[in-house]
């Protein structure tokens, strides 16, 4: 058996395990390599850490490097597949075009547009598929009703803060949960309870900072109805539902209440256009296979449904790797083999209920099978290189975990003491930057926040979902999303630089109040965390 040595080098250990972390830095924020050349090469840095620094037996690293793999694959791989078909299907088949003139319609104010689309609408496309979807689609959908490319895409990467964490299925926090071994139930909750008070405030500040005090005063029945509603489904969905439909309820709820509002209250000088019966007709099939993705994704969570998918459920000792490796002291309170359980759950995982939805949505929709074959083809083809990603960046996380590494930089951070819920979250927000993805930071620094909160006796719960929620607030400087708003708003080359320095301040500042936040649970009021 091998056992974890975390100082292997003294003092200069903690930078050593943070190499893999620097090559993605350099390749993602200085050379701007794409993000799946990025993962491969931290990938083959933390190879080098492990076998070389840490006296890691190869086949164990290599071992450990594909267990980490075949979970990105499955289950989160399953889901963002099936998401990614559902998505597809609605744009193939045109239901998409009738999603967004149903939200374009309802109002001409370009303040109350960017609330309905860049927000509520961003926030369902995040749950619905993630990875950079909402921020291309509301982005396009705002540039066609008149906005300027740059602020089309400034207003969608501030708006798509709130949902993030909770994207695609749940998926940040599933992996969360997959390296930590934490509760999802818990992470949930309390990634809900740190968010929510801040989501509150995100259409304010998004309106504030589109035309300052005076839009916020003569938008203000919306911007307060908007937090409102989506704050509060945020917080009861992600703590009694779970995390797989937060967004999609949260959104829901969003639309629901500003288009009540609207039949009360109007900006001045604006009138309402009143839908037509074929209208309704219209929107509410473009809709409805969003509706199946609600009831199955409700069904699968039900107690009995859940027991009985998980019959089919089969555990597995990773080969070679399953309690050949023991962890020691301080990690841990006494040395214990280090389990690797591979759990294969194709009925129960939600991804399935997402297939389902899926396949339910093509009979409703009348999509033939040929047509549907290439759909799913076509998704398959467009997620080649962001599986690879996935699949690269959970095997350098996985082998950072068995290698010791991850303890050795959570040692250091608990250096930072009482302090350190501020910067935990901080950490989850430089995670997202350098990744792009808050799946990907969790599954970076995830174990890290938990052995750093066991060091300093603070919830290892509340630390693990401090980095899901600090993370969120770096979507909107990540490299990959810039990228993404400026394709698909159009937006001029030169403009790219200018739109990641207006998002940084923001981000900061938002990324601040969420370890605030964190600070306030861990020490003013610990009682009401999971």
């Amino acid at each position: 058996m091998w056992l974890h040595n975390y100082s292997p080098v003294g003092a200069f250990s903690p930078w050593l395990a943070a190499g893999p972390i620097f090559v993605l830095l350099l390749l993602l924020g200085v050379l701007r390599k794409p993000s799946y050349s990025a993962a491969l090469c931290g990938l083959a840095a933390a190879l080098l850490v492990a076998t070389v620094v840490y006296g890691m037996p190869v086949p164990l690293a290599v071992s450990a490097t594909l267990y980490g793999a075949a979970f990105g694959l499955f289950p989160i791989g399953w889901i963002v597949f099936w998401a990614i078909v559902l998505y597809r299907l609605t744009v193939e088949t045109g239901q998409m075009e009738t999603i967004k003139n149903s939200i374009g319609s309802l109002t001409t104010d370009q303040r109350l547009q960017a609330l309905l689309i860049a927000f509520a609408f961003g926030a369902f496309v995040e749950g619905a598929a993630g990875f950079g979807t909402p921020v291309a689609v509301a982005a396009a959908m705002l540039a066609g009703l008149g906005f300027s490319p740059f602020y089309a895409a400034a207003i969608c990467l501030l708006a798509n803060t709130a949902p993030v964490a909770f994207g695609s299925i749940g998926i940040p926090l599933i992996t969360l949960q997959g390296i930590t071994g934490l509760p999802l139930d818990a992470l949930s909750a309390n990634v809900g309870r740190i968010c929510a008070p801040v989501s509150l405030i995100i259409p304010a500040y998004l309106v504030f900072t589109m035309g300052g005090w005076r839009a916020l005063r003569e938008t203000l029945p919306a911007v307060a109805a908007c937090g409102m509603a989506f704050a509060g489904a945020q917080f009861y969905v992600s703590n009694y539902l779970g995390p797989y439909l937060t967004d999609i309820l949260g959104s829901l709820a969003t639309f629901a209440v500003l288009i009540l509002l609207l039949r009360f209250w109007r900006p001045a000088g604006e009138k309402p256009r009143p839908p037509s019966l074929a209208d309704t007709r219209t929107t509410i099939l473009a809709w409805a296979p969003y509706g199946l993705l609600v009831i199955f994704v409700l069904l699968w969570g039900m107690d009995g449904v859940k027991a009985m998918l998980n019959r089919a459920t089969f555990g597995m000792e990773w080969p070679g790797l399953h309690n050949a490796i023991q962890r020691v002291a301080p990690a841990v309170s006494s040395p214990s083999p280090y389990a690797a359980i591979y759990a294969f759950n194709l009925l129960a995982a939600s991804g399935t209920a997402c297939m389902l939805a899926a396949l339910s949505s093509a009979l409703l929709l009348r999509v033939s099978g040929g047509r549907l074959s290439g759909v799913i083809a076509g998704s398959a083809r467009s997620l080649a290189l962001p599986m690879l990603t996935i699949a690269s960046v959970l095997g350098l996380a996985f082998l950072m975990n068995y290698c010791g590494a991850t303890a050795t930089l959570g040692m250091a951070f608990a250096r930072t003491g009482v302090a350190f819920p501020f910067f935990s979250a901080m950490l989850g927000w430089l995670g997202v930057f350098l990744t792009g993805s808050d799946t990907s930071a969790n599954a970076l620094f995830g174990n890290l926040q938990v052995i750093t909160a066991n060091s300093l006796g603070l919830s290892p719960a509340l630390m693990a979902a401090a980095n899901s929620s600090g993370g969120v607030m770096g979507k909107m400087i990540s490299l990959q999303s810039i990228a993404v708003a400026a394709a698909a708003t159009g937006m001029k080359a030169e403009d790219e630089s200018r739109l990641f320095r207006f998002t940084l301040r923001h981000s900061i500042i938002l990324a601040s109040a969420i370890g605030l936040v964190v600070l306030f649970y861990a020490y003013v009021k610990p009682d009401w965390i999971r």
